[in-house]
């Protein structure tokens, strides 16, 4: 993976404005250490950061082809994983190739087909071409959004890139934020509404989107959406074709130049992509590399509730045990998570999710040093219903974006002059009743299936990318290529329109999954009741992010300071309530990580130098 930025202007020559793209790579370097490019042209210049993963010499970028006398330069990010099946169909029609990379796969289809090329991609990616015969630039993302793009737009500029870090370093980009940034950093956050930067005037393209920016204006368009259709398998034919495509998606992703390894937790997913890439793996003679995270004296803290029924450390040493892998139990103290809220903040741009951010990034660094690529089994609860607002009436029935009913927590911890500015409640529903607008409509009068199809598509448009975002930005920041096969828009688009009956099945969360894949895991690892990313349970962490919030707020320069109520604040960590593990975000995100939510946003608000408007 890499990092990619891009400065178009129709009325200035941007020959020389190496500098500039200079400081905006260099913010990037942690994606992409091995490298860094650019390539300068009148109207435009591009900038790349590379981490190399598939041919190391040959896969060079910015990457310019010829073609008729006319140049056409890519700076990508990202992984595909039919490369093999487009270089073939490219040469066939003539091509040839001077490497292996798939970087120039996707540079040459761009000259075959032009910007219908995004149709024949398999894989995670975001890129910028610019086509000097047209003088236009294309972008596109990825459909699932696994990696990142953003831009600013503002005549006659257009700037983009992987991360908002690298925008903020130009010198036409200010660190403002609005009304509606504030609304989304207190009421959305650590979500994001999909194409909403915060940052005023910082947009970004939006998963299974590609834009056009020519001097006439610029056009963006969805070439891939959700699509409803009648699913006519029966379920023995449905749980065979699951099978196929999970084991189809993970074999495709396991193609690397560099050492690969899976990130194994011993719940479900993850132990799903162990299994697969173990045996595939002994098969060609080679032990697989996994990797754990726990926290010192979870073994004396962990209390089992709702949200985490039990501890992942057996379950872990079961898998490891079973398939004969190189495995690494990796532990983080309490003192390194908060030390480092700051950084995981500084990666993400944003406040996060607290220590769930911070601690993959300290796993990540860790892992960093073992191998560059990593499988990890995110978003099978997104696609095979696996949360509990999947089966909770209440939550599945709530009038709101059923991760984040808990609105209270919010509105009591701030100030009443925020209050009145950004009218939290009516921000909420206006996003929310968006969201609710985009849902395919079925055409049926099946109220119960509508429902269910309403869940899962804000699941997958509105909490999904909060946990791609994460993954990311905190693995990206290693170095580390972590992959999600998982997001194989080939498995998110046959299991969109299977009935939630089929989901659901023998009664179980991802019941199809698990039954899709008997006969490759043990037993009782594959019907293990899911357990989410762990987190520490030290009162230590609370202690500790409690006496840094109250320093805080004591300083009068402090960012936070007119921003909050000080007087609720300070009642609640003085009186932590009881059901202070009961989350306001997600299935983690409780009262410690609320303290710690404010602990980036105050962190970020001085990093960035971020002004109200």
């Amino acid at each position: 993976m890499c990092g990619i930025t891009g400065w178009l202007d129709w009325t200035q020559d941007l020959s020389e404005s190496g500098p500039v793209i200079d400081k905006m790579v260099e913010t990037l370097t942690p994606r992409g250490p091995d490298a860094r490019g650019k390539w300068l042209y009148p109207e435009i210049a591009l900038g790349h950061s590379r981490l190399a993963v598939v041919d190391i010499e040959g896969g060079k970028q910015p990457m310019t082809r010829w073609r008729g006398g006319w140049a056409y330069t890519i700076t990508y990010n990202g992984e595909l994983y039919n490369t093999e099946e487009i270089r073939q169909a490219l040469s066939v029609k003539g091509y040839s190739f001077q490497g292996h990379s798939d970087t120039e796969v996707l540079l040459l289809s761009y000259l075959e087909w032009g910007v219908d090329c995004v149709q024949k991609l398999n894989g995670i990616f975001a890129f910028g071409i610019w086509d000097c015969r047209e003088k236009s630039l294309f972008l596109a993302r990825d459909r699932m959004g696994v990696k990142p793009l953003f831009y600013y737009h503002k005549y006659p500029s257009f700037i983009f890139a992987s991360e908002m870090k690298a925008l903020l370093a130009h010198p036409d980009i200010p660190a403002v934020i609005d009304r509606e940034g504030l609304a989304e950093l207190f009421m959305i956050a650590p979500a994001r509404t999909p194409g909403f930067g915060v940052i005023k005037n910082i947009c970004e393209l939006k998963p299974g989107y590609a834009m056009l920016v020519k001097y006439e204006g610029i056009r963006q368009w969805p070439y891939w959406q959700l699509e409803n259709k009648p699913h006519t398998d029966d379920i023995r034919t449905t749980v065979d074709h699951v099978r196929e495509l999970v084991i189809d998606a993970i074999s495709r992703q396991l193609v690397s130049d560099v050492p690969l390894g899976t990130l194994l937790s011993g719940g479900l997913d993850s132990s799903i992509i162990t299994a697969i890439a173990a045996k595939k793996y002994q098969a060609e003679g080679k032990i697989l590399p996994t990797f754990s995270i726990d926290y010192i004296a979870n073994d004396k803290y962990f209390q089992a509730n709702d949200y985490q029924p039990d501890p992942d450390a057996p379950w872990v040493r079961k898998m490891a045990n079973c398939f004969n892998t190189n495995h690494h139990n990796l532990f983080l103290d309490t003192a390194e998570l908060v030390e480092a809220l700051t950084d995981a903040a500084a990666a993400r741009d944003l406040p996060g999710m607290a220590d769930v951010d911070s601690s993959l990034l300290l796993f990540s660094r860790k892992i960093k040093e073992s191998v560059t690529v990593g499988l990890s089994g995110e978003c099978a609860d997104e696609v095979f219903g696996g949360y509990p607002w999947f089966h909770r009436d209440d939550l599945k029935n709530a009038d709101t974006f059923p991760w984040s009913t808990d609105l209270q927590t919010r509105l009591q911890i701030l100030s009443p002059e925020i209050l009145q500015i950004i009218a939290p409640l009516d921000y909420v529903r206006e996003r929310y009743r968006e969201a609710v607008s985009e849902v395919p409509v079925s055409g049926t009068a099946n109220a119960k299936a509508d429902n269910d199809k309403r869940i899962s598509y804000l699941t997958l448009t509105r909490f999904m990318p909060t946990l791609l975002d994460r993954k990311d930005r905190m693995t990206m920041a290693s170095g580390l290529e972590v992959r999600v096969p998982f997001c194989d828009h080939r498995i998110v688009e046959y299991v969109w329109n299977i009935p939630w009956e089929m989901k659901y099945w023998q009664n179980r969360e991802k019941g199809l999954l698990r039954t899709a894949l008997e006969g490759i895991l043990p037993e009782d690892v594959l019907w293990r009741r899911k357990s989410p990313y762990p987190k520490t349970h030290h009162p230590q962490f609370l202690e500790m992010v409690t006496g840094r919030l109250r320093t805080v707020l004591e300083d009068s320069a402090s960012p936070l300071y007119d921003l909050v109520n000080k007087k609720q604040l300070q009642e609640l960590m003085a009186n932590p309530s009881s059901d202070a593990n009961r989350p306001w975000f997600g299935q983690l995100m409780d009262t410690p990580r609320l303290f710690a939510f404010l602990l980036q946003l105050d962190f970020w608000f001085k990093k960035y130098k971020i002004r109200i408007i």
